[in-house]
């Protein structure tokens, strides 16, 4: 049924009005966006084990709901995504593609790019121009073979085929080079600076495109000039008038004061609509305007934070897949038919590649870049995104593009993304992955003095943000102390790489420095709050801090924990735990996700040395009172050893809790556990299964809390609690966490003591914190009224582990500095 778009109404009556809902505007657009994003998740989640960017799934879920596959029933296609809707959803795609445009430039970092050095911009240069030299001459042969493409004009045919072959997608390269751990390697950074340089060449040559497209439907020849002329002084009065004002806005919206105008805010959404349509009015795109109006935003500020924070999820979640819909819409891969046409696609995929590979290939060899590095830039470079397809797009809609045409450019682009991915993994392997069930390493060299005064302690603590910083300082401050070595204190700022643009914006402030961490600051730019918390405590005591971010997927994220240990030999880790509280009488507050659980979970796992989990209740004061809850087995015993550090410090009151039991085990109240050959017991428990040495750990036990007591004698007191059954465990639990004597309690993970039959089971309980262990599960629990911090700890177990050291000093002439490691190839 033909409509006229005069008689369009935006909603219905309803249906029992008898109204169609799907033949009104506003209700259609609503399937229409449901549908979308329901396809283009679907498809992520199926190409997530394939390390594939969203956009490639996105953009075939558009293909999928087209003419290419679905769309192929033409009752469906009429119901969903009849014609006359056309015009409403590429307009609401439209708004959601400017403000995209307009955190593109936002993100793309002009300064940045003029640090990049010759190198970068040889490579980008080389990956520009070759694949656009060859698009030049497959363009003669394209003219030929493809219907209608005969009547376009020549040159501004050469001119969209080339910028498609020529683009490098910076956002979709950057989250590629994030999911091999290349991020910050120097084949990263290479790749990342070129990839800027060639997004302004290509933003570049896209309005010039653009301008003679406009330029080649008027009369007047001069029409192109007249337009390219306007271009250049919109961007010159944008870059030398409006950028300043909000320079000056960006300043009014700092930190220094104490609110933010909600007016500038609206102001600056109203400055993105408006550059749209100024250069719409030119000729120009419209969203060569959002794109300019983001450069001219000051970077690295809070104004920047605020306005991705406010636009972004909306933008990318919601109104940017409705754009690739909308381009699936129009992308008919029937229209490519019989040998010939499937013949140019791959020509064009051949030509699109082997122009982009050998010219940054060649440049980066001539650069004495290693040959596998170089292979590996030019395959990152070959990285299509978004920006193709407005090429594309606009190409279509100028009229310069035919249907086949279009469905051979647009298959070019997923089948290279596609390929880099499987394409890098091959050519150059990223960093080695930490082993699935790694074994300590932290030995002493055998040429180091115990008592060496260069030796030094080394401890990785990792945090979320800044929340977390006073609990950390005071723990570690409780650790170390004048009559012990020297210690090292890495404080590693976990940051969550995900597909927003914050994200992209943080990796490319860090692209300088080393794998996979920003381990500095330049002079003038905005310092790291949790480096900034704990720039103070680095210029007193015997502790050295080295602050630093560690910005990955969080699937990932405890790979580089572990690499960073392993690799500096520290100690002991030290991790946040994802819930914390705040204020007397509150529930815990989920502050950081309960994706960072499953970070701590794999570091527990997978860690190479002692870690510890802080369960932050507000820990800190002048007098710190510590209460080390020893029940048994190697966690606990490594938890007493660490009691004994802090009862050296003269601020910290440590009091030794130890729990008994009365009687000796009884093996049928202990469930499912064996009696093995060598006469140990292994308890088998919700939360984990642990073997218990009778004899020898109880020797253990007891030789580690005489050598305590004795050691530490009026420095630490010591109180025995006697336990008969679990109900009484659990209780005493929670009378320490509430009691308001400790303000931090040290407990092990793990073990179960040989004669502790209650904590075996407590643990048979289903945990709420199985990570923790029983013991750490009760006192993590929320709504319980403990107030007290907890540090769980996980000691691996070593042969002859009760004579390592608590935290091994290693020395110290040893390379400090946080650096980028070579990949195995």
């Amino acid at each position: 049924m033909a409509f006229n778009m005069t008689s369009i109404k935006t909603s219905s009556d309803g249906a029992w009005q008898g109204d169609n809902p799907l033949r009104f505007a506003f209700p259609l657009l609503v399937v229409q966006t449901t549908l979308v994003l329901s396809v283009s998740r679907f498809l992520a989640f199926l190409l997530k084990p394939f390390r594939q960017p969203r956009v490639i799934a996105e953009i075939a879920g558009g293909i999928l709901l087209g003419p290419s596959a679905l769309g192929r029933n033409k009752d469906f296609l009429h119901l969903v995504f009849p014609s006359w809707s056309t015009p409403i959803l590429e307009s609401v795609a439209s708004v959601g593609l400017l403000f995209f445009l307009f955190l593109v430039g936002l993100e793309l970092d002009l300064s940045s790019i003029r640090r990049s050095g010759k190198r970068a911009f040889g490579i980008a240069l080389a990956g520009v121009s070759l694949p656009f030299i060859f698009g030049v001459g497959i363009t003669f042969l394209l003219r030929k073979a493809v219907d209608g493409e005969d009547k376009v004009g020549f040159s501004q045919c050469i001119l969209f085929i080339g910028i498609s072959l020529s683009i490098t997608a910076f956002p979709v390269l950057a989250r590629i080079l994030a999911e091999l751990k290349l991020l910050t390697t120097d084949v990263g950074q290479t790749a990342m600076a070129a990839a800027a340089f060639n997004d302004v060449a290509a933003w570049i040559l896209l309005a010039l495109a653009v301008a003679l497209g406009n330029g080649g439907s008027h009369s007047s020849p001069l029409a192109s000039i007249w337009i390219l002329i306007s271009g250049v002084a919109f961007v010159a009065f944008m870059l030398t008038i409006i950028r300043p004002a909000m320079n000056w806005v960006g300043r009014q919206c700092s930190r220094m004061h104490d609110t933010m105008d909600e007016a500038y805010i609206c102001l600056t959404l109203a400055g993105v609509m408006l550059s749209g349509f100024t250069t719409d009015l030119i000729g120009i795109h419209a969203i060569f305007g959002g794109f300019v109006f983001g450069l001219t935003i000051p970077k690295g500020g809070e104004f920047s934070e605020r306005l991705i924070k406010r636009i972004e999820d909306f933008v990318t979640g919601l109104l940017l897949p409705l754009y690739f819909a909308s381009s699936g819409l129009k992308t008919d891969v029937a229209k490519i038919q019989g040998v010939e046409a499937w013949g140019l696609l791959a020509l064009v995929i051949s030509t699109a590649c082997a122009g982009k590979i050998l010219g940054t290939f060649v440049v980066a060899m001539l650069c004495m870049t290693p040959v596998r590095e170089s292979l590996a830039l030019g395959v990152l470079m070959n990285t299509k995104g978004l920006v193709e397809l407005i090429v594309l797009n606009i190409g279509k809609e100028k009229k310069v593009l035919s249907d086949e045409m279009f469905a051979i450019l647009v298959l070019m682009a997923l089948f290279t993304t596609f390929m880099t991915t499987p394409a890098v993994m091959a050519i150059y392997k990223p960093i080695r992955r930490i082993a699935t069930q790694a074994q300590p390493q932290i030995q002493r060299e055998s040429n180091v003095a115990e008592n060496s005064s260069q030796d030094k302690l080394r401890i990785l603590a990792c945090v979320h943000g800044p929340a977390n910083v006073p609990s950390l300082i005071s723990l570690i401050d409780s650790i170390s102390n004048a009559n012990q070595s020297p210690l090292k204190l890495y404080v590693m700022h976990l940051m969550e790489l995900t597909d927003r643009t914050s994200s992209i914006l943080m990796v490319q402030r860090g692209r300088k420095n080393g794998f996979p961490f920003i381990k500095g600051f330049r002079r003038g730019e905005l310092k790291d709050q949790v480096g900034a918390a704990f720039e103070p405590y680095n210029h007193f005591g015997r502790v050295t801090v080295r602050p630093t971010k560690a910005i990955s997927a969080l699937s990932t994220m405890h790979e580089d924990i572990c690499h960073v240990a392993k690799k500096k030999r520290v100690g002991m880790i030290v991790l946040s735990f994802h819930k914390q509280w705040r204020g007397e009488g509150q529930e815990a507050v989920e502050n950081v996700g309960h994706g960072w659980r499953g970070v701590n979970q794999r570091v527990l796992k997978n860690a190479p040395c002692p870690v510890g989990v802080l369960v932050d209740r507000g820990f800190g004061g002048v007098e710190r009172r510590v209460c080390i809850l020893f029940l048994g087995g190697p966690d606990d015993r490594y938890a007493l050893k660490l009691g004994g550090s802090m009862a050296e410090h003269s601020a910290v009151r440590v009091t030794l809790v130890r729990l008994v039991e009365k009687g000796k085990i009884d093996s049928n109240s202990i469930s499912s556990q064996g009696l093995a050959q060598d006469g140990c017991i292994e308890v088998s428990s919700a939360s984990s299964t642990t073997p218990i040495y009778c004899g020898k750990e109880k020797e253990l036990d007891e030789a580690t809390v005489a050598e305590f007591r004795s050691r530490w004698e009026g420095s630490a007191k010591h109180v025995e609690k006697e336990v008969e059954a679990t109900n009484v465990l659990e209780e005493v639990l929670l009378a320490i966490g509430r009691c308001r004597e400790y303000e931090l309690i040290v407990v092990g993970k793990g073990g179960f003591p040989p004669n502790m039959v209650a904590v075996a089971q407590l643990s048979d309980h289903q945990p709420e914190h199985a990570e923790l262990g029983p013991i750490g599960d009760v006192l993590a629990s929320s709504g319980r009224g403990i107030t007290a911090s907890v540090l769980v700890i996980q000691h691996h177990s070593l042969p002859h582990e009760h004579h390592q050291p608590l935290l091994m000093p290693i020395h110290d002439h040893m390379d400090d500095t946080i650096t980028a490691e070579e990949p195995t190839v």
